[in-house]
């Protein structure tokens, strides 16, 4: 049915996957590959694909590419698992900009979100890093799902509502939910709490689509809190990465873009509806935070493939560099115990 709607369309009409874009060259070749995958599926469409920041090409460069390949009309699809601060509003001011400059028409999807597909996928790596345990009881395992964490609490719910859905859908004993930042629990200080539910295996799951600092971030927490805890066995499942499941959702977007079933979800939007805890922020202008860093092409090169947190001291001197330069509102819960302070006030390497 997909392919189908696909070959009917006219040529003038072109497909723009924007990527986060990383410092680490591993995390941008993955989806450079997962979205040279989506072109070749779509070998009749022009597809090109772009990055918000740091990497190349970036968005203007592949909206020109296309342009040059006689498209009029694009359907941008932000390569994002949850619609926060990127999807709702960096990326469309850096499309409404392209647009207003060139005249071209840019339709724009919708992120990846809480997808069958999605569940599936990350379901499968879950999968993968308990099927090789012998005797592995579900019932008597804590999943830990991680999500990257964010200032929208209507993103930051939404991996909530993955980790209850993976739970169920393996009887997982229990499940619960950290952020790798910004938001809170964090990753080791999350852990710390959990570890005194008493499971004596936990399962912990990355939900990022591709590999950088953060994941490797994540994996040395679980390490320093395993240290602590030698009764309890701890199992790193793998991050999303080029599934079959994650393109098949990106398809499915696309699609929805093309039938005009695009329309994102905003009744829990902090910018749109007057969401508890969050009153000051509804009405904000849609403006992009990444002009300073877009293209910026510095790459890390201490590690020859993964990440494996190097760099983890420089990361986070550049972060706090990189936050004060962005004009976010403050983030209302940026001093809880649990949360962000921890990371700042963190001594242990």
């Amino acid at each position: 049915m997909i392919s189908g709607l696909f070959d009917k369309l006219d040529s003038n009409i072109g497909i723009l996957i924007i990527g986060h874009g990383s410092r680490n060259s591993h995390a941008t070749d993955e989806f450079a590959t997962l979205a040279e995958r989506i072109k070749a599926s779509l070998s009749n469409i022009p597809v090109e694909y772009g990055y918000l920041e740091f990497s190349c090409p970036t968005i203007a460069n592949a909206l020109d590419t296309l342009r040059g390949n006689s498209v009029k009309k694009v359907i941008a699809l932000p390569a994002m698992l949850f619609a926060a601060g990127h999807a709702k509003n960096d990326i469309p001011a850096v499309l409404n900009d392209y647009s207003l400059k060139t005249g071209l028409e840019i339709i724009y999807g919708k992120e990846l979100g809480i997808d069958n597909s999605m569940v599936c996928a990350a379901g499968e790596r879950i999968k993968e890093s308990i099927n090789s345990k012998s005797e592995f009881p579900l019932n008597k395992t804590l999943l830990v799902v991680v999500g990257r964490g964010s200032s929208d609490p209507d993103a930051n719910s939404n991996v909530s509502k993955l980790t209850r859905m993976l739970v169920e859908s393996f009887g997982f004993a229990w499940g619960e939910t950290v952020y790798s930042g910004v938001t809170f629990p964090l990753v080791e200080p999350g852990l710390r709490k959990l570890v005194k539910l008493g499971f004596s295996r936990i399962v912990v799951f990355p939900y990022f689509l591709f590999s950088g600092v953060l994941v490797s971030r994540i994996r040395k927490y679980v390490q320093l809190v395993a240290l602590d805890n030698p009764d309890i066995e701890f199992i790193n499942a793998g991050y999303l990465g080029n599934h079959s499941k994650v393109r098949e959702t990106f398809i499915s977007r696309i699609s929805e873009a093309f039938t005009g079933e695009n329309t994102m979800n905003c009744s829990l939007c902090k910018y749109r509806s007057n969401l508890l805890g969050f009153e000051s922020e509804v009405g904000l202008p849609q403006v992009s935070h990444h002009n300073h860093v877009e293209g910026l092409m510095q790459s890390c090169n201490l590690c020859e493939i993964e990440c494996t947190g190097e760099c983890d001291s420089q990361e986070k001197t550049s972060l706090n560099e990189h936050e004060h330069e962005h004009e976010h509102p403050i983030y209302p819960h940026s001093q809880h115990p649990f949360g962000p302070v921890t990371l700042r006030n963190s001594k242990r390497t």
